[in-house]
């Protein structure tokens, strides 16, 4: 059977065992997770936190982390500003960005959720205000929702990523991981 490693990714870690090309040492996987054999089932930028999947099996990385199976994954995402109705439309019909159309998203603006502080914290800035929403998208580009949240004119201050497919990082502290059912991805 597939092992399956659901790890809570600190801000600042490359989803990588290993760093190459830089001067100076970056915190990897390899500094969090001791498990042979698995590898990131796609990729969280070192800026954003969050549930990252490892597994064992290159089938099933390929379904997880493939956009064509359209596996969705939820932000919790901290901008800056408080978003419109115009700019939370604009995000679920789909955002224009330079490499095209994005899909359209689900989206919801939301309470400061409950989650560990950032280290470092987020800059703040006493003249404007920021919120969260929580959205949900079934693709996956580079900095993608980075990109669509400043697309609508809401910068993204602070990314966790909670959820892909029915897995999530109820009961994963940042810095952890534990073993996940294999099973729960979609036939």
């Amino acid at each position: 059977m597939a092992r399956l490693i659901m790890f809570n990714k600190p801000f600042a870690v490359l989803s990588q065992f290993t760093d190459r090309g830089s001067e100076t040492k970056r915190q990897t996987l390899s500094d969090f997770v001791d498990a042979p054999g698995v590898y990131p089932a796609g990729r969280l930028d070192r800026d954003s936190e969050g549930l990252l999947l490892l597994c064992d099996d290159g089938k099933l990385q390929a379904r997880i982390a493939d956009p064509r199976f359209k596996l969705p994954k939820s932000y919790l995402v901290q901008v800056e500003g408080v978003p419109d109705a115009a700019a939370l439309a604009r995000l679920r019909q789909g955002v224009s960005l330079k490499d095209g159309m994005t899909r359209p998203a689900e989206v919801a603006q939301i309470d400061e959720p409950a989650l560990w502080p950032r280290d470092p914290p987020i800059r703040v800035r006493q003249s404007v205000p920021d919120s969260w929403i929580r959205l949900t998208i079934r693709e996956g580009r580079n900095r993608q929702v980075r990109r669509m949240t400043a697309a609508v004119g809401f910068p993204t201050l602070r990314l966790v990523r909670w959820s892909i497919g029915a897995w999530t990082l109820d009961g994963v502290a940042p810095g952890q991981w534990i073993d996940g059912d294999p099973n729960l991805l979609p036939k």
